[in-house]
Protein backbone atom coordinates (compact mmCIF):
# COMPACT_ATOMS: atom_id res chain seq x y z
CA UNK A 1 0.00 0.00 0.00
CA UNK A 2 1.42 3.45 -1.15
CA UNK A 3 1.76 6.06 1.51
CA UNK A 4 -0.75 9.32 1.32
CA UNK A 5 0.39 12.06 -0.04
CA UNK A 6 0.11 15.28 1.81
CA UNK A 7 0.69 19.41 0.99
CA UNK A 8 4.07 20.00 -0.86
CA UNK A 9 4.03 16.43 -2.25
CA UNK A 10 0.40 16.29 -3.13
CA UNK A 11 0.55 19.40 -4.64
CA UNK A 12 3.80 18.56 -6.76
CA UNK A 13 2.47 15.43 -7.74
CA UNK A 14 -0.72 17.38 -9.14
CA UNK A 15 0.98 19.94 -11.07
CA UNK A 16 3.36 17.39 -12.55
CA UNK A 17 0.56 15.41 -13.63
CA UNK A 18 -1.08 18.97 -15.23
CA UNK A 19 1.99 19.55 -17.02
CA UNK A 20 2.06 16.12 -18.48
CA UNK A 21 -1.33 16.32 -19.49
CA UNK A 22 -0.75 19.82 -21.11
CA UNK A 23 2.26 18.51 -22.91
CA UNK A 24 0.79 15.15 -24.21
CA UNK A 25 -2.66 16.31 -25.47
CA UNK A 26 -2.85 19.80 -25.25
CA UNK A 27 -5.07 22.60 -23.94
CA UNK A 28 -8.20 21.77 -26.09
CA UNK A 29 -8.07 18.22 -24.73
CA UNK A 30 -6.96 19.26 -21.22
CA UNK A 31 -9.63 17.63 -18.41
CA UNK A 32 -9.49 18.22 -14.83
CA UNK A 33 -10.85 14.30 -14.68
CA UNK A 34 -7.50 13.71 -16.64
CA UNK A 35 -5.31 15.49 -14.13
CA UNK A 36 -7.41 13.55 -11.47
CA UNK A 37 -6.43 10.18 -12.74
CA UNK A 38 -3.29 10.92 -13.76
CA UNK A 39 -2.18 11.83 -10.33
CA UNK A 40 -4.10 9.05 -8.53
CA UNK A 41 -6.32 11.27 -6.54
CA UNK A 42 -9.93 12.37 -6.20
CA UNK A 43 -11.65 15.22 -7.81
CA UNK A 44 -12.42 16.87 -4.19
CA UNK A 45 -8.15 17.06 -3.85
CA UNK A 46 -7.68 18.64 -7.28
CA UNK A 47 -11.11 20.76 -6.66
CA UNK A 48 -9.81 22.00 -3.24
CA UNK A 49 -6.67 24.06 -4.48
CA UNK A 50 -7.95 24.92 -8.36
CA UNK A 51 -11.77 25.26 -9.01
CA UNK A 52 -10.94 25.32 -12.91
CA UNK A 53 -9.06 23.98 -15.31
CA UNK A 54 -7.49 27.74 -16.61
CA UNK A 55 -6.22 27.90 -13.01
CA UNK A 56 -4.96 24.40 -12.94
CA UNK A 57 -2.94 25.48 -16.07
CA UNK A 58 -1.36 28.57 -15.00
CA UNK A 59 -0.61 27.07 -11.38
CA UNK A 60 1.44 24.28 -13.56
CA UNK A 61 3.10 26.38 -15.62
CA UNK A 62 4.32 28.32 -13.04
CA UNK A 63 5.32 25.32 -11.03
CA UNK A 64 7.38 23.63 -14.59
CA UNK A 65 9.39 26.94 -14.86
CA UNK A 66 10.05 27.27 -10.63
CA UNK A 67 11.07 23.62 -10.99
CA UNK A 68 13.59 24.11 -13.47
CA UNK A 69 15.13 28.13 -13.38
CA UNK A 70 18.79 27.45 -14.57
CA UNK A 71 21.58 28.43 -13.23
CA UNK A 72 23.37 31.70 -14.21
CA UNK A 73 26.75 31.04 -15.66
CA UNK A 74 29.87 33.50 -14.53
CA UNK A 75 32.25 32.82 -17.44
CA UNK A 76 33.64 36.32 -16.71
CA UNK A 77 32.75 37.53 -20.29
CA UNK A 78 29.08 38.61 -21.00
CA UNK A 79 30.05 36.21 -24.80
CA UNK A 80 30.43 33.19 -23.28
CA UNK A 81 27.85 33.61 -20.05
CA UNK A 82 25.29 34.75 -22.65
CA UNK A 83 26.12 31.51 -24.96
CA UNK A 84 26.34 28.59 -22.37
CA UNK A 85 22.92 30.33 -20.83
CA UNK A 86 21.13 30.03 -24.47
CA UNK A 87 23.30 26.51 -25.11
CA UNK A 88 21.93 24.91 -22.05
CA UNK A 89 18.17 26.44 -22.61
CA UNK A 90 19.19 25.08 -25.84
CA UNK A 91 19.78 21.51 -24.62
CA UNK A 92 16.46 21.41 -22.32
CA UNK A 93 13.89 23.34 -23.27
CA UNK A 94 12.76 22.57 -26.33
CA UNK A 95 9.63 20.92 -25.02
CA UNK A 96 8.83 23.47 -22.84
CA UNK A 97 8.56 25.81 -25.34
CA UNK A 98 7.02 24.01 -27.79
CA UNK A 99 3.98 23.34 -25.30
CA UNK A 100 3.63 26.96 -23.85
CA UNK A 101 3.26 28.35 -27.65
CA UNK A 102 1.92 25.29 -29.67
CA UNK A 103 0.38 23.29 -26.99
CA UNK A 104 -1.31 26.45 -25.16
CA UNK A 105 -2.55 28.39 -27.82
CA UNK A 106 -6.41 27.52 -27.18
CA UNK A 107 -5.79 28.52 -23.74
CA UNK A 108 -4.59 31.68 -25.15
CA UNK A 109 -7.15 31.98 -27.43
CA UNK A 110 -10.02 31.43 -24.61
CA UNK A 111 -8.55 33.41 -22.01
CA UNK A 112 -7.43 36.42 -24.24
CA UNK A 113 -3.66 35.64 -22.65
CA UNK A 114 -0.56 35.78 -24.08
CA UNK A 115 2.85 33.41 -23.43
CA UNK A 116 4.28 36.66 -21.94
CA UNK A 117 1.75 36.77 -19.06
CA UNK A 118 1.98 32.89 -18.22
CA UNK A 119 5.64 33.15 -18.40
CA UNK A 120 5.84 36.11 -15.82
CA UNK A 121 9.69 36.39 -14.55
CA UNK A 122 8.82 37.79 -11.50
CA UNK A 123 6.76 34.65 -10.18
CA UNK A 124 9.21 32.44 -12.15
CA UNK A 125 12.10 34.14 -10.91
CA UNK A 126 13.71 34.24 -14.37
CA UNK A 127 14.23 38.19 -14.43
CA UNK A 128 16.31 37.94 -11.54
CA UNK A 129 18.98 35.75 -12.38
CA UNK A 130 19.18 37.28 -15.89
CA UNK A 131 19.55 40.43 -14.66
CA UNK A 132 22.70 39.26 -12.32
CA UNK A 133 23.83 38.11 -15.56
CA UNK A 134 23.51 41.58 -17.10
CA UNK A 135 24.61 43.22 -14.06
CA UNK A 136 28.23 41.81 -13.71
CA UNK A 137 28.90 42.45 -17.72
CA UNK A 138 28.00 46.09 -16.93
CA UNK A 139 30.34 46.37 -13.60
CA UNK A 140 32.98 44.39 -15.89
CA UNK A 141 32.65 47.51 -18.25
CA UNK A 142 31.71 45.16 -21.17
CA UNK A 143 28.59 47.06 -22.32
CA UNK A 144 26.81 50.13 -21.71
CA UNK A 145 24.01 50.26 -19.20
CA UNK A 146 22.04 53.27 -21.13
CA UNK A 147 21.44 50.97 -23.70
CA UNK A 148 20.34 48.06 -21.96
CA UNK A 149 16.20 47.57 -22.36
CA UNK A 150 14.39 44.37 -21.08
CA UNK A 151 13.79 43.83 -24.72
CA UNK A 152 17.47 43.51 -25.43
CA UNK A 153 17.97 41.88 -22.62
CA UNK A 154 15.50 39.13 -24.26
CA UNK A 155 16.97 39.95 -27.45
CA UNK A 156 18.87 36.61 -27.97
CA UNK A 157 16.33 34.10 -25.89
CA UNK A 158 13.78 35.53 -27.76
CA UNK A 159 15.29 34.46 -31.01
CA UNK A 160 16.41 30.94 -29.79
CA UNK A 161 13.02 30.70 -29.32
CA UNK A 162 11.59 31.71 -32.85
CA UNK A 163 14.42 29.13 -33.91
CA UNK A 164 12.74 26.48 -31.56
CA UNK A 165 9.08 27.31 -33.12
CA UNK A 166 10.27 27.56 -36.55
CA UNK A 167 12.09 24.13 -36.66
CA UNK A 168 10.73 22.53 -33.77
CA UNK A 169 14.34 21.18 -33.59
CA UNK A 170 17.51 22.49 -31.07
CA UNK A 171 19.46 25.43 -32.89
CA UNK A 172 22.85 24.35 -34.36
CA UNK A 173 25.51 25.99 -32.62
CA UNK A 174 26.46 28.01 -34.83
CA UNK A 175 23.14 29.56 -35.08
CA UNK A 176 23.59 30.35 -31.02
CA UNK A 177 26.88 32.09 -31.94
CA UNK A 178 24.76 34.30 -34.87
CA UNK A 179 22.42 35.26 -32.84
CA UNK A 180 24.94 36.72 -29.93
CA UNK A 181 28.26 38.11 -31.78
CA UNK A 182 25.79 39.99 -35.35
CA UNK A 183 22.70 40.49 -33.56
CA UNK A 184 22.87 40.87 -29.65
CA UNK A 185 26.63 42.28 -29.16
CA UNK A 186 26.68 44.88 -31.58
CA UNK A 187 23.43 46.13 -29.47
CA UNK A 188 25.27 46.56 -26.42
CA UNK A 189 28.41 47.65 -26.76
Amino acid sequence: MSERRRGAALEKALLDAAWEELAEKGYARFTMDAVVRRAATSPPVLYRRWSDRDELVRAAVVHVLREHVLDVPDTGSLREDVLTLMREINATRLRLVTVMSVQLAGYYQETGTSPGDLLDPLATGRKKAVDVLFDRAVDRGEIRPDVLTERIKSLPFDLLRHEFLTTFAPAPDHVLEEIVDTIFLPLVR
